[in-house]
């Protein structure tokens, strides 16, 4: 059975950087989870992050910015974070390797997940075009990504 990878946080694991989660209910989560289908991924957890962990958002650009080494992925307190942030990105990658993965869902707006939109890197909520680090790794190997909002595409992809 065809696998999926999936953010943690949307499947229910504390490991968003205030400690908390994001579930998603829905039928198809539950159904594939049942079927063993997710792998689940927190990139920033797995790019050796702690949990909680200062806010992050990606400085002067995107995630592919990031890969290309053209911009940086910052905290709030000013601290250069860009390498766990790359270093859970690869690690992504080699999961959706591993397991021969053609699809992830990943929380929107995240500085590793986001898919269509980032924060602008001011840390004033401002919301701009863009992915994350990880999305944008998955994306340059061929890996379709989808927000959390866009479970119905998976589901028609999949069959």
């Amino acid at each position: 059975m065809e696998k999926i990878l999936i953010s943690a946080c949307l499947a229910g694991d504390k490991v968003r950087y205030d400690g908390r989660e994001k579930p998603l209910e829905s039928p198809l989560v539950t159904r594939w989870q049942k079927e063993e289908r997710l792998v689940k991924i927190c990139p920033e957890v797995s790019g050796g992050m702690k949990i909680p962990r200062s806010p992050a958002q990606i400085v002067n650009g995107n995630g592919l910015d990031v890969l290309n080494g053209t911009a940086r992925v910052m905290d709030i307190e000013g601290c250069d974070v860009t390498g766990f942030f790359i270093r859970g990105a690869e690690y992504a990658l080699s999961l959706s390797q591993k397991y021969s993965i053609r699809f992830a869902i990943l929380k929107e707006k995240s500085p590793s997940c986001g898919i269509h939109q980032i924060y602008d890197g001011s840390f004033s909520s401002l919301l701009i075009p863009g992915s994350g680090v990880t999305a944008a790794l998955l994306r340059k190997n061929h890996i379709r990504v989808f927000s959390e909002n866009e479970l119905k595409l998976v589901e028609r992809f999949l069959s």
